[in-house]
């Protein structure tokens, strides 16, 4: 007997419900996927690289969001929402509300999200022509994981594991110290 057909949305289909919808959802494939809400650590970590990095943008063309700004990965037409992103120069939105060219983007980790933030969705993320450095934060100190593209389009990986590491994020010219990160929460 087959099987009943699925009923996929169209972006537009998506995009229709999301601007409505009480909580965040991402789209990938005609499917939507409900976010799970989020930890206090995590809230905690997402709010000092925000002020931290918002401070040191605050005098250039450069903008950091939190999550509520959606990102659409283009070749795929999956939209997202990361913990933070960031921008330089000319900003490209699809509409008012998603963003198509982020420079940096940071995941805070939590034990539901890291192997998919590790692996697909970095893969995803990597479609993004823009994009050149991609962030990982435990939620435990002391953790960041940075991953940086290369001219050549190969990523290479640092790894940040004491209080006073310094994280540089060359795409936006910008640093920030895991004591800062982890404010707070130690």
């Amino acid at each position: 007997m087959p099987s009943q057909p699925e009923n996929l949305l169209s972006s537009e289909e998506y995009l229709a419900i999301e601007r409505k919808a009480e909580f965040k959802s991402e789209y990938f494939a005609g499917e939507m996927f409900a976010m799970a809400g989020a930890s206090r650590q995590h809230n905690l970590i997402v709010a000092n690289i925000i002020r931290v990095l918002g401070n040191q943008l605050l005098e250039r063309p450069c903008n950091v969001y939190p999550s509520d700004m959606r990102v659409k990965i283009n070749k795929i037409g999956k939209y997202t929402y990361p913990d933070i992103a960031a921008t330089c120069g000319q900003e490209i939105f699809e509409d008012s509300d998603t963003l198509l060219n982020p420079l940096m983007i940071i995941e805070v980790l939590s034990d539901t999200t890291e192997a998919y933030d590790r692996g697909k969705k970095f893969e995803h993320y990597q479609y993004i022509k823009s994009l050149s450095e991609y962030i990982l934060i435990t939620q435990t100190p002391y953790r960041v994981e940075q991953y940086v593209k290369q001219r050549d389009g190969m990523w290479t990986y640092f790894e940040f594991r004491d209080a006073h590491d310094i994280v540089q994020i060359e795409s936006i010219e910008c640093e920030f110290s895991l004591k800062e990160v982890y404010a707070k929460i130690v």
